[in-house]
């Protein structure tokens, strides 16, 4: 159960803190249990959240040409669809692996 806790935690703080959770996950699997699944769970986590802060960000650059607003909220919306998916995911147990980064980091 503890692992499941840890998994939603990383998993929801896209929502409080993106950065700072899934990297103090990180060092903990690593210090502490050395749980292999946790730190690609919690790298990947990471990874995500970094790509989605770049996309939106070019996307508020390219309101002035018409076709970052829809690309911005395309964007926020997978921001927060992919983490409630993922965080389902961990709840029932089953492995996730965010899409777009999700093959980076094996």
């Amino acid at each position: 159960m503890e692992k499941i806790g840890l998994k939603v935690l990383v998993h929801a703080s896209a929502f409080f803190a993106p950065f700072l959770v899934p990297v103090i996950v990180f060092f903990v699997a690593m210090l502490v249990t050395d749980d292999q699944e946790l730190k690609k769970l919690s790298i990947q986590a990471l990874l995500f959240q970094l790509v989605m802060g770049a996309l939106i960000f070019a996307s508020t650059l390219l309101t002035a040409v018409l076709i970052g607003f829809p690309l911005l909220l395309l964007f926020g919306a997978i921001g927060i669809i992919v983490p409630i998916m993922a965080i389902i995911k961990a709840l029932q147990n089953e492995p996730y692996d965010y899409p777009i980064v999700g093959s980076w980091y094996q």
